[in-house]
C-alpha cells in the first residue's frame, strides 16, 4: 500500500472543512489537486473515504483512517518543526468548554495573536467530558481540559475558578455573603448548563447531599432563561460572568469549589506543533 502524507491531509482537511473547495484554499492548492489526492487515496484502500456531497464527510471506511490520519500528520508536523525550526505559522484547533470560551479564550487569544501572529486558532466548543475524547482521538489538536485527574506531560495550568450560584438580581438573597445547596434548591436547581454538572455533584459530595435537581439542562442559554423567568436558579464557574444577562447576578457558594483549566495537547499521540507553541507561549 502507497498511501502518501498528501493524501491523508487532503483527507483531513477536506473533512474538517467540509468541502473540497474549502481544503484546497486551506492547503493553497488547486481543486483538483485535492480531488485527485482523496481519489488516490481511495483507489489504494479500495474504497471511497469521502462522502461527496453540499457537505464532504467521512464514510465509515473515511472514519476508521481519520484518528490514524491526524496521528501521521502530527507526527510529520512535529518532525519538520524539528528540522525546519523557524516561525510558527498554520491552524491550529482548540477545543474548550463554554465558560472557557467567553470567559478565558478571548484573554489568550490575544496574546496569541501577539506572540504567534502567523497562527490561526480555531476553536471548538464542547462540554467537560468531550475535551479529552476530542483531544485523544485528534478531532482537535489542543484543548483546556477541566480539573483533570493529572496534568499532562507538557500541559500547563493557565487558570483557575470558582463555582458560583447565579440568581435574578431581584431575587431575596441576590445581596447574600453566600449562598448554600439548601438556599438554591428552595427555588429548583437547575443543572447541567454548559457541561458543569460534574462540578455540581461534586458540590453536593462535599456538603454531604445527595446530588438533586428540578431541571436538567444542556445549553447555558436555556438555563439563564429559566432563570430569568423564575423557573430556578444554578451554579456556574465564575467564567462565565461575561455571559449573564443583564438582569441575572452571580453569588458566591458554600461549599466553596474551584475548578482548575489546563491547556494541553494528546496523551496518547504525538503533539501538533502548534499545540507545543500555544502551551509555550502563556
Amino acid at each position: 500500500m502507497a498511501v502518501t502524507i498528501a493524501q491523508l491531509r487532503a483527507l483531513v482537511t477536506t473533512v474538517d472543512s467540509g468541502s473540497f473547495t474549502a481544503a484546497a484554499r486551506d492547503l493553497g492548492v488547486g481543486q483538483s489537486a485535492v480531488s485527485h489526492a482523496v481519489a488516490g487515496l481511495e483507489r489504494e484502500l479500495g474504497g471511497p473515504v469521502v462522502v461527496r456531497g453540499a457537505v464532504a464527510a467521512a464514510t465509515p471506511l473515511g472514519e476508521r483512517l481519520l484518528g490514524h490520519a491526524r496521528s501521521a500528520l502530527a507526527s510529520v508536523d512535529a518532525l519538520e518543526a524539528v528540522v525546519r525550526p523557524g516561525t510558527a505559522r498554520g491552524t491550529v484547533r482548540l477545543a474548550a468548554v463554554p465558560t472557557v470560551c467567553q470567559g478565558l479564550l478571548p484573554r489568550l487569544r490575544e496574546l496569541w495573536a501577539v506572540v504567534l501572529p502567523d497562527v490561526d486558532v480555531q476553536v471548538y466548543e464542547g462540554d467537560d467530558d468531550e475535551m479529552p475524547e476530542w483531544l485523544e482521538a485528534g478531532t482537535v489538536d489542543a484543548a483546556v481540559l477541566v480539573d483533570p485527574s493529572v496534568v499532562p506531560d507538557g500541559g500547563v495550568v493557565v487558570a483557575k475558578d470558582e463555582m458560583a450560584a447565579v440568581v435574578r438580581r431581584d431575587h431575596p438573597l441576590a445581596d447574600a455573603a453566600a449562598l448554600t445547596l439548601d438556599d438554591l434548591h428552595e427555588d429548583g436547581l437547575v443543572a447541567g448548563g454548559g457541561g458543569c454538572e460534574y462540578q455540581i455533584e461534586r458540590m453536593h459530595e462535599l456538603a454531604g447531599q445527595p446530588f438533586r435537581y428540578a431541571h436538567r439542562v444542556r445549553e447555558m442559554s436555556t438555563m439563564f432563561g429559566m432563570i430569568q423567568r423564575g423557573e430556578g436558579v444554578s451554579i456556574v464557574p465564575s467564567l462565565g460572568r461575561v455571559m449573564l444577562p443583564d438582569d441575572l447576578v452571580m453569588v458566591p457558594t458554600t461549599p466553596r469549589l474551584e475548578r482548575t483549566l489546563v491547556l494541553s495537547g494528546p496523551s496518547s499521540r504525538p503533539w501538533h506543533p502548534l499545540a507545543k507553541a500555544l502551551v509555550d507561549a502563556v
